[in-house]
């Protein structure tokens, strides 16, 4: 019998060189010859799986931010009986991609959100993930408003928006290394402490 091709597996065993690839090199630096190279595969087995190169890049951006979104469900339900506050803190340091151990996919991420700018299917699917990441801030924003018994004056989802394009920003300052990491972590915390001060009416 022929020999069965895991299809999904054999797209995330590509993206996978893609963001080896981007993280050497930049997306202009991404050839399907050479990311069937470094997969290790043929460029018959890669044009079977992605009909055109953008195709095989919003996936491959989808699956980095699937990475990241399973990250911060983890960091959210790892512990539930922490607080909002702490669980809203965790998702946004995963989101920020500060640790050092996450500087490659930090460089690949950024390489992908310049592309989207010049690219309707990449935007597509950069808006759709920053979209599922928005719910997630939003609601432990309100949950920790209801908590705390405050948050009446302060939109949520303004707020998860704000903190989403600071983490954003705090990826690109770190990577050029115009923040150190505890300086970027310093920023995230101070922003996220006079949320909650504002989330529970005390004095700033």
């Amino acid at each position: 019998m022929p020999r069965q091709v895991d299809h999904e597996g054999r797209r995330r065993l590509i993206a996978e060189a893609v963001c080896r690839l981007a993280d050497e090199r930049g997306l202009e630096g991404v050839t399907l010859r050479d990311v069937a190279a470094r997969a290790r595969v043929s460029m018959g087995a890669v044009q079977r799986c992605f009909s055109t190169k953008d195709e095989m890049l919003a996936f491959t951006l989808d699956h980095v931010g699937e990475r990241i979104g399973e990250r911060v469900r983890a960091r959210v339900v790892r512990a539930p009986a922490q607080s909002a506050a702490s669980a809203l803190g965790h998702a946004a340091t995963e989101v920020s991609l500060l640790d050092p151990v996450h500087r490659a996919e930090a460089r690949v991420w950024l390489a992908f959100v310049a592309q989207a700018a010049v690219s309707p299917e990449l935007t597509r699917t950069l808006r759709t993930n920053y979209a599922a990441l928005e719910e997630v801030f939003t609601h432990l924003i309100a949950e920790g408003g209801a908590d705390a018994g405050g948050g009446a004056d302060v939109d949520a989802q303004r707020e998860a928006r704000t903190l989403l394009a600071l983490a954003d920003g705090l990826t690109a300052h770190v990577l050029i290394d115009h923040l150190t990491h505890d300086e970027a972590l310093g920023v995230l915390d101070a922003h996220l402490s006079a949320l909650w001060q504002r989330l529970t009416g005390s004095p700033s």
